[in-house]
């Protein structure tokens, strides 16, 4: 017994040491990981400005939005036929995304309204997406209250983006120019997105509310960081509403009458590359649901259903990845040039994917929309920076995704509605992008040539 006992307990010893070995070596992963964050995220002036805890507030928020979007996809998507799943999803734009396209113009105006609580709105934002995401637990089954409260989820969300991009500019270090600083936001949305999404699959095996659940802790725990942002993030002072018409087209924008409020009075160059734009984010409405539905009847490649939409969603996400880095290093280039070719870019690797349609040509028309959806974002932005007024800015921002939100919403109604076939499909979004390309192009290359960067654009 003494010999057994003495065996046991020497065998035990280095078990137990090799245990502590491997929980350290875990505990100071961790702790490198988050420093290589943390480095990241405070690089350049970040960290003393507090943009830092902005890029750290976008990534709670897209992580709970990533759980949101996993519980939906599987009772909207996943768990019906794929004839009731187009229903249910058509009846899910209509019942939501339509009538988010309609109260979000709204949002902007409203939040101008109290531009000295900044903080406390975002924190109503996430509380809100909480509270929802709680309810919608109960309704995942498939009730049909779980579309008023999606809607609920994504006016909240626009809310919080509104108001971040009037915080963005507050927060800019003098080293950081804005289309940099949007392009840092996008890519901790992005990993953010990437490291949830397995942690709510492995939530939706427990039970498909459990993502929710998980949508509601990090909502709560974003409401608390909110409050941690500097108080400059309260102040609105020089800030003004765009201006959509004026009576004098030859005095500045910020002293023109306001008839409607808009875009029509920044400059040509912003003008045609928010609708080249619309039509690259058209495009990417179509594809997200024509794929959906077609690969998950029709897999490529003799793959199976999920393998086919998982390398197409890894496509798209690492194209959208890469072109926030390309944007953001291409920054002090001409943004009118940039538009003009990822349209040409995007509008021949379409026709590529229609003619040569199999593996090779849906993943690298997933993933070049990804690239220049990204990319022509980023010098949208840029254009916005450069040409539009200090105190109009942060408006312009928000009139424009809206705008943009539309045109995801209108390619996504023909996503659904359009056969399941794939020289159709990808066919349709070439004529968007030609279409966008042959409206803008011209116009973009023009005002390349006649117009003079911000110093702040590069």
């Amino acid at each position: 017994m003494h010999l057994v006992g003495t065996v046991r307990m020497s065998g035990a010893g280095p078990m137990r040491r090799a245990g502590r070995s491997v929980a350290h070596s875990a505990a100071r992963a961790g702790r490198g990981a988050g420093s290589l964050v943390r480095r990241m995220t405070h690089a350049q002036g970040a960290g003393e400005t507090g943009l830092a805890k902005l890029l750290e507030l976008q990534a709670v928020s897209s992580a709970g939005d990533m759980m949101i979007t996993i519980a939906l996809a599987s009772t909207v998507f996943f768990s019906v036929p794929t004839g009731q799943a187009r229903d249910r999803v058509a009846l899910y734009l209509l019942v939501t995304m339509a009538p988010f396209t309609l109260l979000a113009p709204v949002i902007g105006p409203l939040l101008d309204r109290v531009p000295h609580g900044r903080r406390a709105a975002m924190a109503a934002s996430m509380m809100a997406r909480a509270v929802l995401a709680w309810s919608m637990a109960s309704s995942v089954g498939g009730g049909l209250a779980l579309y008023p409260e999606a809607l609920g989820v994504l006016v909240a969300s626009k809310a919080n983006g509104v108001v971040r991009s009037a915080v963005v500019p507050r927060l800019l270090p003098q080293r950081i120019s804005l289309v940099k600083a949007n392009s840092r936001m996008t890519l901790a949305g992005l990993l953010s997105t990437a490291a949830a999404a397995p942690i709510g699959g492995l939530l939706h095996v427990i039970g498909p509310g459990w993502p929710l659940y998980g949508a509601f802790v990090i909502y709560a725990l974003g409401s608390l960081l909110c409050f941690s942002l500097p108080h400059t993030v309260d102040s609105a002072k020089g800030e003004r509403r765009a201006v959509l018409h004026a009576d004098d087209e030859s005095a500045p924008p910020v002293e023109k009458t306001i008839r409607r409020p808009g875009l029509r009075t920044v400059g040509a160059s912003v003008l045609y590359a928010l609708r080249a734009n619309c039509a690259l984010r058209g495009l990417s409405g179509l594809l997200t649901f024509f794929l959906a539905f077609t690969l998950r009847e029709h897999p490529v490649g003799g793959l199976t259903p999920a393998l086919s939409l998982g390398l197409v969603a890894i496509a798209a996400g690492g194209g959208n990845a890469l072109g926030n880095v390309l944007g953001s290093w291409l920054r002090s280039r001409a943004p009118e040039v940039i538009i003009t070719t990822v349209q040409l870019i995007a509008l021949g690797s379409l026709i590529f994917g229609a003619v040569v349609y199999g593996v090779v040509g849906v993943v690298l028309a997933a993933g070049l929309t990804g690239l220049t959806q990204a990319m022509g974002k980023l010098s949208l932005d840029a254009l916005i920076q450069r040409d539009v007024p200090e105190a109009v800015r942060t408006s312009a921002f928000a009139r424009s995704e809206t705008v943009l939100q539309l045109a995801w919403v209108i390619g996504g109604g023909l996503g659904i509605v359009l056969p399941l076939n794939g020289l159709v499909g990808l066919g349709a979004g070439a004529a968007i992008v030609a279409a966008g390309a042959a409206l803008t192009g011209r116009g973009l290359l023009a005002a390349a040539r006649h117009g003079t960067p911000h110093p702040r654009a590069a």
